[in-house]
């Protein structure tokens, strides 16, 4: 399992160097490489604080579903798991290794099935809510005065998005009809969920936690772009950021590096911008995300010490061994 995993770890670092290597080459990255250099501090520490915001919303909503669910779960320890698994994202295959982890360590308090219920749907709200925003955008970037894009562009991005959207609704109405267990497996997922997201004053909670992370999320995004010299119309940040930040979940590169940069460069021009541009900017961001998930990095070192520290204190000190020496009396 081990070997399978390093395997997948190197197969993905690889993509991602070939990809910003290609990348770099073929797009003007010498221009790219100006405005990744001259990138303004102010709006990174900017960028940086909106993130570190949008974990401690993202932790607040895993231990509010968590405890609809029935499973209660301390606030520090929420955060330090949150960190944690967000580290563990950004450097281990997949992208998901980190939520799976968190998900493993929390089953003591209810059962790995609670526990994996609440972080996949913790997670599942913030990918649906990112959706939603980019389906606002991109409808209101379609049918505004200024036309901020093209309305054959918009329908060929908004297309897409909205039969994926529609198939999901049909799967949730359809799949716990299903005879058997399958049909039973999806209808404790969906009463799992209407528990989770339904009820009084829950459901309004769960998107004012969902969209003020996600706000967080598109405005570091956009905070990056102004460092490296571009400046996005809010439009433009709610239609083609979540496009750009969809990419880093294809699980083919780590952390989705090559993969978000190639999107942002794909995307840019719709918003008057270079490719390069994008390169830089994405880049970017995903140097100052990776920047956030650093006291993640301390949680783990801090585990790693105090487990040393309790392997030490349980083995037997050398003066409680028996002296083989000793003479019996």
């Amino acid at each position: 399992m081990r070997k399978r995993v390093l395997w997948i770890w190197i197969g993905q670092l690889v993509v991602a160097i070939v990809l910003m290597t290609l990348l770099w080459s073929q797009l003007d990255g010498a221009a790219a490489g100006r405005d990744l250099a001259g990138a303004k501090p102010g709006w990174l520490f900017a960028a940086l604080a909106a993130l570190t915001l949008q974990t401690f919303l993202s932790a607040l909503r895993w231990r509010f579903t968590a405890a609809r669910l029935g499973q209660s779960l301390p606030l520090g320890r929420v955060l330090r798991e949150c960190y944690l698994s967000q580290f563990a994202n950004q450097v281990l295959p997949g992208g998901m290794l980190g939520d799976a982890g968190r998900a493993y360590r929390a089953r003591n308090d209810g059962g790995l099935v609670i526990s994996g219920q609440a972080v996949i749907f913790e997670r599942f709200a913030g990918q649906v809510m990112l959706f939603v925003v980019m389906l606002a955008g991109l409808a209101l970037a379609a049918f505004s005065s200024g036309g901020a894009l093209p309305p054959d562009t918009a329908r060929t991005l908004a297309g897409p998005a909205s039969a994926v959207a529609a198939a999901g609704i049909v799967l949730l109405w359809l799949a716990p009809r299903l005879p058997g267990r399958v049909g039973r497996a999806f209808r404790n997922v969906r009463g799992a969920l209407f528990l989770a997201f339904l009820g009084r004053r829950v459901f309004a909670l769960q998107v004012v936690l969902s969209l003020g992370a996600t706000v967080c999320n598109l405005t570091a995004f956009a905070f990056c772009t102004r460092a490296t010299g571009t400046v996005l119309a809010p439009v433009h940040v709610l239609a083609l950021v979540p496009l750009i930040l969809y990419a880093m979940v294809v699980p083919l590169s780590i952390s989705g590096w090559g993969l978000r940069e190639g999107a942002a460069a794909a995307l840019f021009p719709l918003a008057g911008a270079t490719a390069a541009a994008g390169l830089a900017a994405s880049t970017v961001f995903g140097l100052v995300f990776l920047a956030s998930t650093l006291p993640g990095l301390v949680v783990l070192m801090s585990c790693l010490f105090l487990a040393r520290v309790r392997r030490s204190s349980s083995s037997p000190s050398p003066s409680r061994l028996p002296n083989r020496n000793r003479p019996l009396s």
